[in-house]
């Protein structure tokens, strides 16, 4: 039997909107509305998917996403568009939607996308939900907490790491304590896996620090990209 979803439309034409519900009323779905993102999130829906036409996201994918996640919403985004640029797809595709779909669509052609997203929506949910639920937790950390957390995902020992930032071992050890009782880490690769759930960019302006405290850094074992200390 198929699937069932919930498809919460945002789109700031009244009339598309109205459209897009149909047809996905008519495909045996069920719909919700929203004139703009802000009532989206006023109401906090938490199952289904969402479809955004782009003229809501504005030609800033990044921001509507930062947006959900700061909201706690996890749901799966679409956007939607009437003349996609291969440009704005592979952006919007890059920031962490889940597919870029072109407009108008009939009853058909609806009901075969929205079967292909229901079969990718969950485990797509359950990724943003980790990469919203881990950049939540690293956001509590004091400024240099997170340059401790970063240095230590980069595989830097305490030394190399109280060489880079200019202070005592002692005191990285105390920052690094602080930081995983933030965190509720109890090993420090748990810390640094919740850092790579977060998709958190590098700093470049550390690169070269970096390098340079690993060089006169003791080698560190690693497994799948964690750093074991």
């Amino acid at each position: 039997m198929e699937q069932r979803l919930t498809i919460h439309f945002v789109d700031n034409d009244s009339r598309a909107r109205a459209e897009k519900a149909r047809i996905a009323y008519a495909s045996g779905h069920h719909a919700e509305v929203y004139s703009d993102l802000q009532e989206l999130i006023t109401i906090k829906p938490d199952n289904g998917v969402l479809m955004v036409t782009d003229r809501v996201i504005a030609g800033d994918p990044e921001h509507v996403m930062e947006r959900l996640g700061e909201a706690g919403i996890s749901l799966p985004l679409v956007v939607t568009s009437d003349q996609p640029a291969v440009q704005a797809v592979v952006r919007t595709m890059k920031a962490g939607a889940l597919d870029y779909l072109k407009t108008p669509f009939d009853q058909d052609r609806f009901a075969d996308v929205m079967h292909r997203l229901a079969l990718e929506a969950s485990s797509h949910m359950e990724a943003r939900r980790k990469l919203i639920e881990a950049r939540g937790r690293i956001a509590q950390l004091s400024k240099r907490e997170r340059e401790v957390l970063d240095w230590l995902a980069e595989g830097n020992s305490n030394k190399a790491i109280a060489r880079a930032l200019d202070i005592s071992p002692r005191t990285v050890e105390i920052h690094r304590a602080n930081m995983m009782d933030k965190l509720g880490t109890n090993h420090s690769a748990e810390a640094v896996r919740l850092r790579i759930e977060a998709q958190l960019e590098e700093n470049a302006a550390r690169q070269p620090k970096a390098e340079e405290a690993a060089r006169s850094a003791p080698s560190m074992r690693r497994s799948n990209g964690a750093a074991f200390l």
